[in-house]
């Protein structure tokens, strides 16, 4: 393309303003008014130029534009997915940046729509309840609008999981009402134990230990199962246990997306050790203490 200089009006320059002027960089009014490439605008391309770390100048050449509608984008603008050559752009970055502190790793958040966001984006769906196809369209974008308290501004980074006090353990049992009940024999055997560990944690714990029928006024309901749901059944929000190292941020994220109460939440133990062998009371213990630590962390105020 032939560079966009200082003097030049029309539809090009027209463009140019206006994703400067998406990006917070002010530009004379006359000058938008007459689709003039003047002094303001010269100063705002200069300005974008040096904060993306081209080479300085005030022109418009192929790589500057390149980098602003890279920069212009925002969430939602597009429909973001796995193709070739990636998708790339701050819209690409915040939707990482989101996922990532969320408790979805899709390594650094570089602006490439690449393998690892397509895989982390599937899981964030899956939690939320969303049809995993790895495409965010708009009902993705609007659980990442509805979650922007929890992500927005905070470092992209995701932690290893964390055991909480017991002191404040006790504080959300004490807070919230719970109900846990596993499909199958072995996801029986760890709500059990959750529910067990609860009650010895406080005296006014407020998790419940259901078979068939969910009390009324829960906070939030733990549905523990060994298997994934069937190919045919409706998404709902899901936690794969063997492929989360954030039990927490999962939980809490899954929590902080429901559109009403009670939140219920999938727990798919599968592909955890012993699952293919012999699965002990020690395995069921140490899951039910992961699954009661996960969920007091995500709902410590």
């Amino acid at each position: 393309m032939e560079p966009i200089v200082k003097g030049m009006k029309g539809p090009a320059v027209e463009d140019v303003q206006s994703r400067l002027s998406i990006l917070g960089l002010e530009i004379a009014q006359e000058e938008l008014d007459e689709k003039l490439f003047g002094d303001t605008t010269a100063r705002a391309v200069s300005f974008f130029r040096d904060d993306n770390g081209l080479t300085p100048g005030d022109e418009v050449d192929m790589t500057c534009w390149s980098a602003l509608v890279d920069a212009s984008y925002r969430l939602g603008d597009r429909t973001l997915y796995l193709r070739l050559p990636n998708f790339h752009g701050a819209d690409v970055r915040m939707l990482q940046q989101a996922l990532n502190v969320l408790g979805f790793a899709c390594g650094t958040d570089d602006g490439y729509f690449g393998p690892h966001t397509e895989a982390a984006l599937q899981q964030f769906q899956e939690n939320v309840g969303l049809f995993a196809d790895g495409m965010a369209f708009q009902d993705t974008f609007a659980y990442i609008e509805r979650l922007h308290h929890v992500w927005e501004g905070k470092p992209s980074i995701v932690e290893a999981e964390e055991r909480i006090g017991f002191a404040r353990a006790a504080e959300v049992l004490e807070n919230y009402k719970i109900a846990v009940y596993g499909e199958d024999t072995i996801a029986r055997s760890v709500a059990s134990r959750m529910w067990n560990i609860a009650s010895a944690t406080t005296e006014s714990s407020g998790m419940v230990l259901c078979d068939n029928e969910i009390p009324e006024g829960m906070d939030l309901i733990l549905e523990l199962a060994r298997e994934g749901l069937p190919e045919d059944a409706a998404p709902r929000p899901t936690i794969a246990l063997a492929e989360c190292a954030n039990l927490s941020q999962r939980i809490g994220t899954a929590f902080a997306a429901a559109k009403e109460k009670p939140v219920l939440i999938r727990i798919e133990l599968t592909g955890i050790n012993g699952y293919d062998g012999m699965f002990t009371s020690s395995d069921a213990q140490t899951l039910a203490v992961r699954l009661l630590d996960g969920v007091c962390a995500a709902l410590n105020d």
